[in-house]
């Protein structure tokens, strides 16, 4: 296929290699012509706007800092718009806004182009060993239809849903991460304030529930299906944990905020009733002030587990 690609970055230039690599023709585009190179070498053509990489491809991918540079490749002069012709496709990899992504793909439907988001995750590595996600909001038909190409970039392809919906779910996972990052810090100098040794530290909680799965495996089996009762271990529990750590930190003058914010929402969500059910339970709070149920039907998220697991 002939592939158009711009951005060839530290994440760009390994999945743009990798695109090449898999057999497919390939145009290319950078504001720094040098990082083009391995990719002239292994056969790449290159392009001296956005434009003329729209003109010579039947897909073009792009890889950007973020939202305005999109933008501009996207709408602005010398841009993709002015080169891709009806029927074409275009892929933004970049992490980016889906309010931009959905007024890009506003102005190419008017024109008969498509367009679909594509955020990825992996990192610097996972970019150049293909071992990377890849989260596509749009055309499903689509999606199926240049699936080879996107396998060609990571091993990982899923397609989430209408356009935009591979942004969110992109920001979703990033912004968890950052958020647990940050929890992180406030635990461990409250345990190393302490008197715990920083490796014995990391070494013994790596062998507890939270070490040995990932942050999102519990959503399905409380908050998705909505399971609550019996409880796997009861909030009142679970809040006189947390207030136990929060008395440590205050004991050693270990700022303690989002430790603090928790305990907060786990005493609002004991006075609502709720002690003596699962302490996931607490979840029900942000729930009500954001005005969304968070659900899936348990047979809907069993069958999906399954077709996992394989």
């Amino acid at each position: 296929m002939k592939v158009g690609f711009i951005g060839l970055g530290t994440m760009g230039g390994s999945m743009a290699y990798n695109c090449l690599q898999g057999g497919n023709e390939m145009i290319v585009h950078d504001i720094r012509r040098e990082a083009a190179t391995p990719h002239l070498e292994a056969g790449a053509v290159w392009a001296d706007s956005p434009r003329e990489v729209a003109e010579g491809s039947e897909v073009v991918f792009t890889s950007l800092p973020g939202p305005v540079e999109v933008e501009a490749v996207a709408l602005g002069e010398e841009g993709l718009l002015e080169g891709l012709s009806p029927g074409k496709v275009y892929f933004d990899l970049s992490t980016n806004s889906p309010t931009v992504i959905r007024k890009i793909h506003e102005v190419y439907e008017a024109q008969g182009i498509h367009m679909l988001d594509a955020p990825v995750s992996g990192g610097p590595r996972g970019a150049r060993s293909g071992n990377l996600a890849i989260w596509v909001g749009g055309d499903q038909e689509l999606f199926d239809r240049y699936k080879p190409v996107l396998d060609s970039i990571g091993d990982k392809a899923y397609y989430v849903g209408p356009i935009g919906c591979g942004s969110v779910a992109k920001l979703v996972h990033n912004c968890t991460g950052y958020i647990i990052q940050t929890a992180l810090a406030e635990t461990f100098t409250m345990g190393v304030k302490a008197g715990v040794d920083p490796l014995a530290l990391w070494q013994a909680v790596r062998r507890g529930a939270q070490g040995r799965r990932g942050p999102f495996e519990g959503m399905a089996e409380h908050l998705l299906p909505g399971n609550f009762d019996p409880p796997d271990f009861a909030l009142t529990l679970a809040r006189k944990d947390v207030d136990l750590a929060v008395g440590v930190g205050r004991e050693f003058n270990v700022p303690m905020r989002l430790a603090n914010l928790t305990l907060a929402e786990m005493t609002e969500a004991i006075n609502r009733g709720w002690g003596h059910r699962d302490s996931r339970v607490a979840m029900l709070l942000q729930e009500e002030r954001a005005g969304v149920e968070v659900r899936v039907d348990e047979d809907t998220l069993r069958q999906a587990l399954e077709e996992e697991r394989g």
